[in-house]
């Protein structure tokens, strides 16, 4: 189950939400984005020491300021189950399946016959590569591009 398939699932649900900073925002999901930002209505702050609160009718909390959410136990239950059939296949990170993938678009060592060393076409030119023998570069010179 991916994150913001979570928060998506909990849209109108009762959430706790703590910054970085310390403050907490307790209220009702409206929304979120890509980047987890979050719209949250009928919302109480409390300042990061706990001696303050103010009551907001609204709120918009930008993603990279999370910390953490608090959400019911009762929303992931209501997580589509096509969403999460959707991503189990992927793998993580760049390239798609870690070093040994058979699935996904292929890390070093992919057996999908797309990109990687074994069984692809690499990027770069000649040999399958760029990086000397190594395969899996980017230019015709190896290291980061640009100037040769």
């Amino acid at each position: 189950m991916l994150p913001l398939s979570l928060l998506r699932a909990a849209e109108n649900s009762p959430m706790l939400v703590e910054l970085k900073s310390g403050e907490t925002y307790n209220g009702r999901l409206l929304n979120c984005d890509s980047w987890m930002n979050i719209n949250l209505k009928d919302v109480i702050c409390t300042s990061a020491d706990g001696t303050r609160f103010w009551k907001l009718p609204e709120c918009y909390v930008r993603g990279s300021s999370i910390k953490y959410l608090r959400l019911p136990d009762d929303v992931v239950d209501r997580v589509p189950e096509d969403d999460v059939r959707k991503h189990a296949g992927r793998g993580g990170g760049r390239g798609g399946g870690g070093r040994f993938s058979t699935s996904g678009r292929g890390g070093r060592f992919s057996t999908s016959g797309r990109g990687g060393r074994v069984g692809g076409r690499g990027r770069g030119s000649g040999d399958g590569g760029g990086r000397g023998s190594r395969g899996g570069g980017r230019g015709r010179s190896g290291g980061r591009g640009g100037r040769n």
